[in-house]
């Protein structure tokens, strides 16, 4: 494959041209070569690594642990353990966040179904926003 314009590679890949330069800066993305106009030129390979990238960040991968995943996978003969232990790490916060949002969509849900829908100084809303001894849970 040819070299290709850090435009066309956005395109490709999806991912916007701040961000591309952005990868290379924090060394996601390796530097690519440059043309004798010093534009960056990108190859085959740089695309996948964009795509892995991408498709680590939709699925809410940390960049750190990313970094960990491109190494990981620039070594295909080492053991998939150190692998798997980021993914489980990630699957944990994961799971946190959801335990997190389940107990916010309750109280909300609460303060909604018990309201007065009458008048503000009796509205349930604004009383539990003004008192959080009123939620039902410490942490949301």
């Amino acid at each position: 494959m040819h070299a290709i314009s850090i435009g066309a590679v956005s395109r490709e890949t999806g991912i916007k041209v701040p961000t591309i330069r952005y990868y290379e800066d924090i060394g996601l993305l390796p530097a690519p070569d440059r043309t004798e106009s010093n534009r960056r030129t990108y190859d085959a390979q740089s695309i996948q690594r964009l795509r892995f990238i991408r498709h680590a960040r939709d699925l809410g991968f940390e960049v750190e642990a990313i970094r960990q995943l491109l190494d990981l996978s620039d070594q295909p003969d080492r053991s998939c353990a150190e692998v798997d232990v980021i993914a489980r790490a990630h699957l944990s916060e994961i799971d946190d966040k959801i335990a997190r949002l389940t107990a916010l969509r309750s109280e909300v849900k609460r303060m909604v179904e018990e309201g007065e829908h009458g008048r503000v100084a009796q509205c349930r809303v604004i009383e539990v926003l003004g008192d959080h001894a009123g939620c039902l849970h410490e942490r949301h």
